[in-house]
């Protein structure tokens, strides 16, 4: 049991209360306030009147699965040998004890969505974990499956063309609308028990939660005219699905805000790398937020590291956004975003107590992360503030 006294608390669910406390125990977060006693059994945390927050998410991440500075023999994002790949999962790639996952804890970040890379039309499946210090990633895994990667735009095409489907956006977007039908087929087929069960398939097998909707399609698009392309193909296929990085977002706000679209920005730090990120930049999400289009921000680690997640969260208010949106957009927005908000996300009594408490404003760029708990237990406390 820990509890967090005369803390400036954000709980992002509620008004920031300017000198509270915080109790934690049994991992879930049990009081967030200022009139009740702390038990005697309680270890106790004086915040002195730093902030404390809900631990930061990093919505749309390869931690694990593209590793902390390996080259090819810690890259396993993309099986880039065919560009229909749903069968394959992050969970089998990802590495837990990538250097990663410790820079997270020391930055606050105590959650993340695991997604193959962006080099197929259909990538495989996602999962959430915690970045607790563990050898075996089934004791970080939060939800699993968290979704199924999709690509449209630049990746699949240079990868694929010019030689083997698709080198154009017109071949992958057929690509991806053959694989959902042959999938939808392949459903009908083991609901009709006249006909008997169609031979295993593994691909389509791991495209009928996608269909179900019971997983959403997360897909990879920055240019307008592939943002207007993953709408039209996942409402031909009435799926679920949110859109990952969005440059042109605000191009076509209206379009998103009409369909109710949550979209992961970012990585809005990095430079114009390619032509479809030609717009890259942070009034993309200040568009969104003033239209009133759910997003949240992305470093897309280890493209821009996620550790700095907090401070490209701060510059977003540069741009008129309002410290408790930034702030949201790390940590409920993004919960929210990848289907986890039930359990963390903001500072609630029964959520999991993922806990930071910062040496200042976490916005601002000069802050530390002084101390990290998940689901309650301390697992990282700045040396200076241990002695």
């Amino acid at each position: 049991m820990w509890a967090i006294i005369n803390a400036r608390i954000m709980s992002v669910a509620g008004p920031t209360i300017a000198r509270g406390t915080l109790l934690m125990a049994d991992g879930k977060i049990q009081k967030v306030g200022t009139e009740f006693p702390v038990p005697d059994q309680a270890k106790i945390m004086d915040a002195r009147g730093r902030t404390v927050t809900p631990g930061i998410i990093e919505a749309h991440c390869h931690a694990g699965v593209h590793e902390e500075g390996l080259s090819w023999e810690g890259n396993d994002g993309n099986e880039a040998t065919d560009p229909v790949t749903p069968e394959v999962r992050a969970l089998d790639g990802a590495n837990p004890q990538d250097k990663a996952f410790r820079f997270f804890r020391e930055a606050g970040i105590t959650t993340s969505q695991l997604t193959p890379g962006s080099a197929n039309i259909i990538g495989g499946e996602q999962l959430v974990v915690k970045s607790r210090d563990v050898n075996i990633i089934e004791k970080m895994i939060l939800r699993h499956p968290s979704g199924m990667k999709a690509a449209l735009g630049e990746n699949p095409k240079r990868v694929y063309g010019p030689e083997k489907l698709p080198s154009t956006r017109m071949g992958s977007a057929a690509v991806m609308r053959n694989w959902l039908e042959r999938a939808r087929e392949y459903r009908a087929k083991r609901q009709n028990t006249n006909q008997g069960m169609p031979k295993y398939d593994m691909k389509l097998e791991a495209l009928l939660p996608v269909l179900e909707r019971k997983i959403p399609l997360r897909i990879h698009c920055h240019r307008a005219d592939d943002i207007a392309t993953a709408v039209r193909i996942a409402t031909e296929f009435d799926l679920d699905f949110t859109l990952e990085h969005v440059t042109q977002g605000f191009k076509v706000v209206e379009f998103l805000k009409k369909h109710a679209i949550r979209c992961a920005l970012g990585p809005s730090m990095m430079s114009e790398a390619k032509e479809e990120m030609r717009d890259n930049g942070f009034l993309n999400a200040a568009t969104l937020w003033r239209a009133g289009v759910p997003f949240c921000l992305t470093n897309d680690h280890p493209v821009i590291h996620g550790r700095n997640l907090p401070a490209v969260a701060g510059l977003l208010t540069r741009f008129g956004v309002p410290d408790e949106a930034a702030l949201a957009a790390i940590t409920l927005s993004a919960a929210e975003h990848i289907g986890v908000a039930d359990s963390v996300g903001s500072l609630e009594p029964k959520k999991d107590a993922d806990v930071v408490m910062w040496s200042g404003d976490p916005l601002d760029a000069r802050t530390f992360a002084d101390a990290t708990w998940i689901d309650g237990s301390l697992v990282f406390q700045r040396e200076e503030e241990s002695r």
